[in-house]
């Protein structure tokens, strides 16, 4: 008896999102979310003459324990999905898309297209996806751009966040046009101002004592720390900040669409989720006479 073949997946397939959130998958991010915020936040809460404060050339080897969960995070994704080589094959272009773009704007005035790109891509392949994509992207711009150091982890983790907040935006099976693209538009100007708070925060930390109003002072309390944090935030970086977000806003209205559905159709071209059943002699589907062949059917994912 010749063994069935299995049938190819239609590219016009359904939706498929090729990262799935799976148990693991989900316990994964959780920690790696948990952990990132200790990482950004524990300055804040550490004692005035604490040795790990008073020593910042001892934090690029802490903040170097955050690479092995951000490769935790991509192997439970994996074991939790499957991932095949088309996969792993889109996730590398659009990496290096993303890392290509951001040079583009050689930092000027905040002008990051690379944002943009991290929006749309999150929004269509899902969270998960969307967490690896953008660690990964901001890793391979890193290396590209010369942009390696201690605060290279902490852009992996800002750009995982924002990415995979794309995906978790609600609507992704309904939404579409015109409305779709104003809510992308909107989640983009607030996540580009959000990366960059967090990224002032893990830098304002890290350079305490610049005997201004608004530096950072071990020790002190919480309250006050933040007060002067925003403080800075609102001195230093905004201007930066509504630079990236009116450029994320105006690709997304203007570019957004055809991109949107550019990367849908190469989703479902992929079908990276397909999975394969057999059905025994005779159960085929209606209409297909009783003792057929075996045939193989593409389940739902």
């Amino acid at each position: 008896m010749v063994p069935p073949e299995p049938s190819v997946p239609s590219p016009s397939a359904g939706s498929a999102r090729p990262v799935r959130l799976g148990p693991r998958s989900v316990a994964a991010l959780v920690l790696i979310s948990a952990i990132g915020v200790a990482f950004f936040g524990w300055p804040l809460l550490a004692a005035e003459r604490s040795g790990v404060v008073a020593h910042a050339e001892d934090a690029p080897w802490l903040f170097a324990l955050l690479l092995p969960l951000l490769v935790a995070v991509v192997v439970a994704t994996i074991a939790d999905t499957g991932l095949g080589p088309k996969a792993v094959a889109m996730l590398g272009v659009l990496a290096a898309v993303g890392a290509a773009m951001r040079p583009l704007g050689a930092g000027t005035a905040g002008l990051e297209p690379m944002f943009f790109l991290m929006v749309l891509a999150g929004r269509v392949l899902g969270p998960g996806f969307g967490f690896v994509l953008g660690s990964v992207t901001m890793f391979a711009s890193a290396l590209l751009t010369g942009g390696v150091g201690p605060w290279m982890p902490f852009q992996m983790l800002a750009m995982g966040w924002f990415t995979m907040g794309a995906g978790l935006l609600p609507g992704a099976e309904r939404l579409r046009g015109r409305a779709e693209a104003l809510m992308l538009a909107a989640y983009g100007a607030f996540a580009a101002f959000a990366y960059g708070t967090v990224m002032n925060l893990q830098g304002w930390t890290i350079v305490p004592g610049m005997a201004t109003g608004i530096s950072f002072q071990p020790g002190d309390p919480l309250g006050d720390n933040l007060v002067r944090f925003f403080a800075y935030v609102a001195a230093t970086s905004l201007g930066w900040d509504l630079g990236r977000a009116v450029l994320t806003v105006v690709l997304t209205l203007t570019a957004g669409p055809a991109v949107l559905k550019l990367l849908r159709r190469a989703t479902r071209r992929a079908a990276f989720e397909a999975r394969i059943t057999f059905d025994a002699p005779g159960d085929g589907p209606p209409g297909e006479p009783p003792h057929s062949p075996p045939r193989a059917y593409e389940a739902s994912s």
